[in-house]
């Protein structure tokens, strides 16, 4: 069989995206990137749109021009067409869509548009981009010229989360408290067992059970992707789990600070819930900053415990191979060792090493999280200029007496220049999101936290090849999703979700009341 199909459309999509790289490289977009607050997807535009485009405009001209006969250079090089296909939906979406929804959502206002619209629905490239690919495939269909690179979105999955593992630490786990390893791990655990054995009573196949189950039980969208594989998961299964973890967020975001606030929880404690019962990481820090718009101490608690959770990846997945081995074969018994060596999937064995690494400070000092540590051994170019100085000191004694409480870490922040230390790091960053001082000493106070939170050179790479195969991946997952897939798949994921998530947040939030003081 020849794969290959003389059709133009690789070389016109190569030319696509090096006229993007072209009119950005020269300037003629400069005003649409400001209109769409886009300017740091510049460089991104140029470089990949050139590369893309090269690749593009030489394989496509192969494609229509030459000779094809049936082998490997005939398979592999059919893929590209497919590949190139979605990298086009996926960075339209990422350079243009994505942030003109976010200038839409704002338009309706701070709260209900910036915040709640675009942040708590998650209106992100990723979400669009899989919307994109369900809307394509279920109305003028994947083009046939396309079909076999789409299925190279599974490779971008796979490869996205091994490179996921560099932005953790394990180091992380000295600042994370015992308690929030205890509460997070029971949780966790529980989450994804509870999940296991509803999926199984309600006849949930087991690819859908068990992608369900690391959605629900660790981290939403990264478990889900991390875990898909392992149990087969079709592309249907994983739009349902991040639909339900989506769906989950949203009335959570809402829900959440309204009985915090009839409980009169404090901000380690509502934190603390908020970071266990909440699954998606922006509903956890829009809830968090809900609960405490004028101070940083609820949203830190959230961040600790959302890190736990993450940390409890690896042993998920592991779980989930064992598991789905022995359901799938029928088997009473199954060698361990066997499923880890013969079963196991390589890429999340690579995960885990990338994690090792990463906690020894090979890509950035041991105690990051993401790519970021703080260290205020800046240059003199980053200290804050005598003006911005005078800015800060001339709203000093109206800090003094609405916060007093802040007072202290922005004097020393004057005196200096600059950050001096975490704990201070961590009071700018709240005095900032209290809205006292004006617009201009907030930029200010931004400027100074940006000085001292570093992010490794080499994170930053990672970062930025995680969100192209990850956008790569899931936009080719939603062109796989047939409508009639979706009807066939029921609301039982739903259900099920919905179950385990309200068990999860009830019961979490008994034990927070009762254990969780205003320390961990």
């Amino acid at each position: 069989m020849v794969y290959t199909h003389k059709h133009p459309a690789l070389l016109i999509m190569g030319g696509i995206f090096l006229l993007i790289g072209i009119l950005v490289g020269t300037g003629a977009l400069d005003g649409l990137i400001a209109y769409l607050h886009a300017g740091k997807y510049k460089g991104e535009m140029i470089w990949l749109g050139y590369i893309l485009g090269v690749i593009g405009i030489v394989f496509g001209a192969w494609h229509l021009w030459g000779r094809h006969e049936e082998g490997d250079l005939d398979y592999y090089g059919s893929t590209v067409a497919g590949a190139i296909f979605i990298m086009l939906v996926a960075m339209i979406i990422r350079w243009f869509v994505a942030p003109y929804v976010a200038v839409l959502s704002k338009a309706l206002g701070p709260v209900m548009g910036a915040k709640y619209l675009h942040q708590v629905l998650g209106l992100n490239y990723v979400v669009l981009g899989i919307l994109a690919g369900i809307i394509i495939t279920n109305t003028i269909g994947v083009p046939m010229w396309a079909r076999n690179g789409v299925r190279l979105s599974r490779l971008g999955l796979k490869t996205g989360v091994i490179l996921l593992g560099t932005l953790y630490s394990l180091a992380e786990l000295q600042q994370l408290g015992k308690l929030s390893v205890v509460l997070i791990g029971f949780f966790v655990l529980g989450s994804v067992g509870l999940v296991l054995l509803l999926g199984r009573l309600r006849g949930l196949p087991n690819s859908m059970t068990g992608v369900l189950s690391a959605g629900m039980g660790v981290c939403g969208v990264s478990a889900t992707v991390a875990a898909s594989p392992v149990v087969k998961a079709k592309p249907v299964e994983i739009a349902y789990t991040i639909g339900t973890i989506l769906l989950w967020g949203v009335g959570c975001m809402f829900l959440f600070p309204i009985i915090g606030n009839m409980l009169d929880m404090g901000y380690v404690q509502f934190g603390a819930w908020a970071g266990t019962g909440i699954l998606n990481s922006a509903q956890v820090a829009g809830a968090a900053l809900a609960y405490q718009p004028d101070g940083i101490e609820t949203l830190k608690v959230a961040e600790i415990f959302n890190i736990t959770r993450v940390l409890f990846l690896p042993i998920i997945v592991l779980w989930l191979a064992l598991w789905f081995v022995k359901r799938e074969e029928g088997n009473e018994r199954v060698n361990v060792f066997q499923v880890i060596f013969q079963k196991f999937p390589i890429f999340v064995l690579g995960f885990i090493l990338m994690f090792a690494l990463s906690s020894t400070g090979i890509f950035a000092p041991p105690q990051h999280y993401k790519g970021k540590y703080f260290d205020n051994n800046i240059p003199e170019s980053k200290l804050l200029k005598p003006e911005e100085v005078a800015v800060l000191k001339a709203e000093f004694d109206k800090v003094k007496q609405a916060k007093p409480e802040y007072a202290p870490a922005l004097q020393r922040l004057i005196e200096n220049r600059k950050i001096m230390s975490r704990e201070d790091d961590a009071l700018i960053r709240g005095l900032n999101n209290a809205k006292i001082m004006s617009k201009k000493a907030n930029k200010l106070l931004k400027k100074a936290h940006k000085a001292v939170r570093h992010t490794a050179k080499k994170i930053k790479k990672f970062r930025q090849w995680i969100t192209l195969l990850f956008a790569f991946g899931l936009t080719g997952l939603g062109m796989q999703i047939t409508m009639a897939a979706i009807r066939q798949a029921g609301g039982q994921p739903l259900v099920v979700g919905g179950i385990v998530g309200t068990v999860k947040a009830v019961l979490s939030l008994i034990v927070i009341l009762l254990f969780v003081h205003e320390t961990i």
